[in-house]
């Protein structure tokens, strides 16, 4: 099975041991950081790559 590019809350919140509710908030922060960066964003879902990098601090690949 393929992962996924973009992760909804449900997934954040069992990741984290959090909330749906706590999830979203998560979710939204991160894609107003992505905001101000100029990239355009998915309200309810988080790129799988950048969630990774700002939680456990897993640096990006370039391919």
């Amino acid at each position: 099975m393929t992962e996924k590019s973009f992760i909804r809350a449900d997934a954040v919140a069992e990741e984290l041991d959090v909330s749906k509710s706590y999830a979203y908030k998560v979710i939204k922060q991160l894609n107003d950081e992505l905001s101000a960066k100029g990239y355009i964003t998915v309200a309810g879902r988080i790129s799988r790559q950048y969630f990774n990098e700002r939680v456990y601090g897993a640096e990006r690949r370039e391919v």
